[in-house]
């Protein structure tokens, strides 16, 4: 099975940006939909991206939609979630994390849901605080 470690993480200002890295061992990402996922104390963790194998569709919530890019390489066996323009309120822990198969994702009318129990395989998170 693949194992995930994300790292990348740190302190930045407001309207910043950072790269976040999810190196896979163990297993190839190909066949896997990657997801990255935050949280903050005192919350549950959210859903925010995802990418799907074989086509790389692409998904994000509104909140970082247009901020927020994901991408991967697969020779590399790493994904990557490229945060930028930050606002105080991404600070949270990120994670990355995998399933094997599409990205399961629900469109309600517009709005994106990226549900954590659909991820069975997750990295040690790696912590982004965005503050001046």
């Amino acid at each position: 099975e693949v194992q995930l470690q994300a790292s990348g993480g740190g302190l930045v200002q407001p309207g910043g940006s950072l790269r976040l890295s999810c190196a896979a061992s163990g297993s190839s990402l190909r066949d896997y939909c990657i997801g990255w996922f935050r949280q903050a104390p005192g919350k549950e963790r959210e859903g925010v991206s995802c990418i799907a194998p074989l086509n790389g569709a692409t998904y994000y919530i509104a909140s970082v939609k247009g901020r927020f890019t994901i991408s991967k390489d697969n020779a590399a066996d790493t994904g990557y979630l490229q945060i930028a323009n930050l606002k105080p309120e991404d600070t949270a822990v990120y994670f990355c994390a995998a399933r094997r198969g599409g990205c399961h994702i629900f469109n309600d009318f517009g709005t994106i849901y990226i549900e954590t129990v659909d991820f069975d395989i997750w990295g040690q998170g790696t912590q982004v605080t965005v503050s001046s």
